[in-house]
């Protein structure tokens, strides 16, 4: 763990579970999303219920509707909206060149690791940055995730704010990091009040048919959490 970081409070056992049962959940619903559905579950079923409640809604409502249905929810939710798009240097830094910078700060990350990217895929997208972290190294993925805790927390209230059924799996992640201090809340603020900034240079804007059909995922393969055994304590 960076020294910048204060360490985290849950065990590297839970966070993994908690970051890959999310990453599967946020991804685009289909057939193999359906099938890890139950493992998901019985993930969520071993951690404690700040973390595995959340998740547990969120699969149960992936179970319980068509796939058609969900997926045209998916599209409206995370290609269309800017506030709930899942690319987190979005938040910060709009389409801007210091985007470009931070996009550049996550592929080094990864390449320490030895995790390299399929070109197709933009480093910030939370499914992505949660595999890492959950399979890859926790340290650094636990690094990206509070140096980009201020675009998280926005995504996880603009989710709540239009009762999305994806917004336990962004609560849930949220909740496996530590109480916001007072510089972060400001943050959020800031960010919530007065938005990303607006310079184009280049990067097709978020929300455009352009950008959802060359850059957005709409899989990722991810390795599947280890079932524990145990129960639910903190």
């Amino acid at each position: 763990m960076s020294a910048k970081h204060p360490r985290p409070t849950w065990s590297a056992e839970r966070l993994t579970m908690a970051w890959q049962s999310a990453a599967v959940l946020l991804g685009y619903p289909d057939e193999q999303q359906r099938r890890y559905l139950d493992l998901v579950r019985a993930a969520a079923g071993t951690l404690p219920p700040a973390l595995g409640d959340p998740l547990l809604g969120v699969a149960d409502h992936l179970a319980g509707r068509p796939l058609a249905e969900l997926q045209e929810a998916y599209v409206e939710t995370f290609d269309n909206r800017r506030r709930t798009n899942l690319f987190l240097t979005y938040f910060a830094h709009g389409d801007t060149r210091k985007r470009g910078v931070a996009l550049l700060r996550f592929k080094q990350t990864y390449l320490r690791s030895g995790f390299v990217l399929d070109e197709s895929e933009l480093p910030d997208h939370l499914c992505v940055v949660l595999e890492y972290a959950a399979t890859v190294d926790t340290g650094l993925g636990w690094g990206l995730l509070l140096d980009h805790r201020a675009g998280l927390e926005l995504l996880r209230l603009g989710l709540m704010e239009e009762a999305s059924p994806w917004a336990g799996a962004v609560e849930a992640v949220c909740a496996t990091l530590p109480p916001l201090r007072g510089d972060e809340r400001e943050a959020i603020r800031k960010l919530a009040t007065e938005g990303p900034p607006a310079e184009e240079v280049g990067l097709t804007p978020y929300g455009t048919p352009g950008f959802d059909a060359a850059l957005h995922e709409r899989t990722v393969d991810l390795p599947m959490p280890r079932v524990p055994t145990g129960s639910r304590g903190a």
